[in-house]
């Protein structure tokens, strides 16, 4: 799911900087602006008379389409982040490790404490 998340993501980047270039080719409406100084001249040999409605149109559909993908990028993070948690959210199981038991060692064996015994007792 994040393949296509981030293919999404890059398609959106390529869409928004697209419609920050039609919209600034755009001619303003007092024939001035960055229109003009982008291709204004450049655009009305290219499409005529209809440089206005062509690049309306092109800013229309780019538009559709940069919200069309904000709103599914938005779904499938929401899809991702639901199931993504409920995946996380379970204990993590732990095993123990086989503890071989131990011998006792030849030698190491404590000290016992000193008993009397009943004939150790002193003689005057």
């Amino acid at each position: 799911m994040s393949i296509v998340i981030n293919v999404l993501t890059f398609i959106l980047i390529l869409t928004s900087l697209f419609l920050v270039l039609v919209v600034l080719m755009q001619r303003a409406k007092t024939d001035g602006g960055m229109g003009a100084a982008m291709a204004g001249g450049a655009t009305e040999s290219a499409f005529g008379a209809e440089t206005s409605n062509v690049l309306t149109g092109a800013t229309i559909k780019a538009a559709i389409i940069f919200f069309v993908l904000s709103f599914g990028l938005f779904l499938a993070n929401i899809y991702q982040s639901k199931h993504r948690d409920a995946a996380d959210n379970k204990l993590p199981t732990v095993v123990a490790p086989a503890v071989p038991a131990a011998a006792p060692a030849v030698g190491l064996t404590p000290p016992q404490p000193a008993t009397a015994q009943p004939g150790d007792a002193k003689k005057p």
